[in-house]
């Protein structure tokens, strides 16, 4: 699959790595440039691009980048993309101490809702529940006992299943998590977050979960 991930931070990059190893072709671009990226590529075998082309001829496209981010990026990039091209936010909203507050969000819009009105884009909420350390370390083969799983949100069926099929490739259980509106279940504070649980148990943990947000600083920052 040809994949382009927009942010190159502890999260972008180990997808990046963990991708190339499974064979597919992936693209990265930061804010700053391809020619800072030197580094990653050199560390993960994808190619760096500017931020324009990440999105070019992709299959799928993981967006891993700060919320305060999302809004400066450039206008259109999602636009040319294929109806069936699949979108996915590994996103937290962290205001305390990255993001500022944002109002929309601050009033209850679960952060994925938020961010598929800024890209006007559907997209599917996966691989915020996990540290960059564990999602390079915890992959194990279908069928493992106590396999880690990965909460996956979205609207859209087949969008859904592409993003379930992908974390099973890199060695998780793929949880569907329900629909976009559902995926403040598995926001910061929330039971299912960070903590590598197995399938049954982070499926009663997002059923656990209750909507109020995490006190200041609860937040880890670990997908950027």
């Amino acid at each position: 699959m040809r994949i382009g991930i927009i942010g190159a931070g502890n999260m972008g990059a180990t997808l990046a790595a963990q991708l190339t190893r499974l064979g597919h072709q992936v693209a990265i671009a930061n804010s700053r440039g391809p020619r800072t990226l030197a580094g990653v590529a050199a560390r993960t075998g994808a190619a760096p691009v500017p931020i324009p082309d990440v999105t070019r001829n992709a299959d799928l496209v993981i967006v891993a980048i700060p919320e305060k981010s999302i809004p400066a990026l450039p206008a259109g990039l999602f636009s040319a993309l294929p109806e069936d091209t699949v979108v996915i936010d590994t996103g937290n909203y962290v205001p305390e101490v990255r993001d500022g507050h944002i109002g929309a969000i601050d009033a209850g819009q679960p952060e994925s809702q938020w961010v598929q009105a800024q890209l006007r884009r559907p997209v599917v909420k996966a691989f915020n529940t996990i540290g960059p350390a564990s999602l390079a370390s915890l992959g194990t083969p279908a069928g493992t006992a106590g396999r880690t799983a990965i909460p996956v949100a979205g609207d859209d069926p087949a969008a859904k299943s592409a993003v379930l099929e992908l974390a099973d490739q890199l060695g998780f259980d793929g949880l569907d998590a329900g629909p976009l509106a559902e995926s403040w279940r598995q926001q910061p504070g929330t039971p299912v977050y960070t903590t590598d649980l197995p399938l049954d148990a982070a499926r009663q943990a997002l059923a656990d979960a209750t909507r109020s947000r995490p006190p200041a600083g609860a937040a880890s920052t670990h997908n950027t």
